[in-house]
């Protein structure tokens, strides 16, 4: 799987929209078991949406880079920092972590004085979305791979944890 998009926006201190199949089958199966859980995590509802308030403990982090794309993926922090430190890193669910979201929003916005430094710093520790549109652009190439050949000639072979070859092999070697 190959795809790619433009960052259009940095969100600071952002909401995380929780998605309906993790409603379904975590979040509401947790609030069932212990209840309070949604209230205990931080989580709120807006309408029919549930989502977790900005903060410490949300999953997302301190910020998030949208680039439109038919996956709905996109980049965000992440508050287990340690998680980066794991050989085995398979613990999103299906978005991308960047362990240096700060670094990131500076390198991104560097070309808007109005977005200093300390600004950003402000904004991802406010506890208040921010949405930031990002001028010009600024492509992001995301790819998929389960096998690749290393820098000493050895080929390595990775999970494929969302299932792609084997539905590429039914492609490839059909009858």
């Amino acid at each position: 799987m190959i795809f790619t998009g433009n960052i259009k926006y940095v969100v600071l201190s952002p909401y995380w929209n929780i998605p309906p199949s993790i409603l379904k089958n975590e979040i509401l199966p947790a609030e069932r078991r212990n209840p309070g859980y949604i209230a205990r995590h931080n989580m709120e509802w807006k309408g029919s949406q549930l989502r977790q308030r900005p903060g410490p403990d949300n999953p997302l982090g301190q910020a998030k880079f949208l680039f439109p794309n038919s996956y709905n993926i996109y980049l965000h922090d992440s508050p287990a920092k340690k998680l980066f430190g794991e050989e085995k890193r398979t613990f999103s669910h299906g978005c991308i972590r960047i362990a240096d979201a700060e670094k990131m929003a500076n390198w991104i916005l560097r070309n808007r004085p109005e977005w200093t430094s300390e600004k950003i710093k402000i904004g991802m520790n406010s506890y208040k979305e921010k949405y930031i549109t990002v001028t010009g652009q600024l492509p992001v190439f995301i790819g998929y791979f389960t096998a690749y050949v290393d820098a000493a000639g050895q080929l390595n072979f990775r999970d494929d944890i969302y299932g792609h070859d084997k539905k590429l092999a039914k492609y490839l070697f059909a009858k």
